[in-house]
């Protein structure tokens, strides 16, 4: 495939905004499903989710699960990671990305067992096509130990192949409504 990010970007994006709302639903519901189905979720204790944005799989139903989590605040050109409760207060950020109140006391990065990686796409092998930001690959450069990352996408935001620079990381899991890869 010789399609730029960008125009891959734009290709998986219309392929997720098609969706009708029912069926977005309907797929984030059997996605959350298929996924708390799976060791690496069962097995985690603290575990760091996102807002849902753009007719990204939406992951609430299982914010209220018996976990400690944790969601992104853009803050400059980097994430931050808040603690989250079922109630806490969540606003609007500078993107439109719902996001967790600057109050909120950050989550101790050091007790994570796993990462819930949004993305516009993935493939069966772990490459993830984000927004384009950085955002992630930031984080990710980061982190000064090994943490499980699962990558969330519909089956319509798999792809065959990506394409990928130096800095990308492969997730070690890909999950979506029906299937779950292990890409280790």
């Amino acid at each position: 495939m010789n399609a730029s990010k960008s125009d891959l970007r734009k290709y998986f994006l219309s392929e997720r905004r098609s969706l009708s709302e029912t069926d977005w639903r309907n797929l984030s519901e059997q996605l959350c499903q298929n996924l708390a189905q799976r060791l690496p979720f069962q097995d985690a204790q603290s575990i760091l989710s996102y807002c849902t944005y753009r007719n990204e799989p939406d992951l609430n139903s299982l914010l209220s699960l018996p976990k400690h989590w944790g969601l992104p605040r853009c803050v400059g050109k980097d994430l931050a990671w808040h603690q989250y409760q079922p109630g806490d207060r969540l606003i609007s950020g500078k993107y439109g990305i719902t996001e967790p109140h600057p109050d909120l006391p950050l989550i101790n990065l050091s007790t994570i067992d796993l990462i819930l990686v949004p993305a516009v796409a993935c493939t069966k092998s772990g490459d993830r096509l984000g927004y384009g930001g950085g955002f992630y690959d930031r984080f990710f450069a980061t982190l000064t130990r090994k943490i499980t990352t699962i990558g969330i996408v519909f089956n319509c935001c798999l792809a065959e192949t990506l394409p990928t620079d130096s800095w990308d990381k492969t997730l070690d899991y890909v999950c979506t409504e029906t299937d779950f890869y292990d890409c280790q």
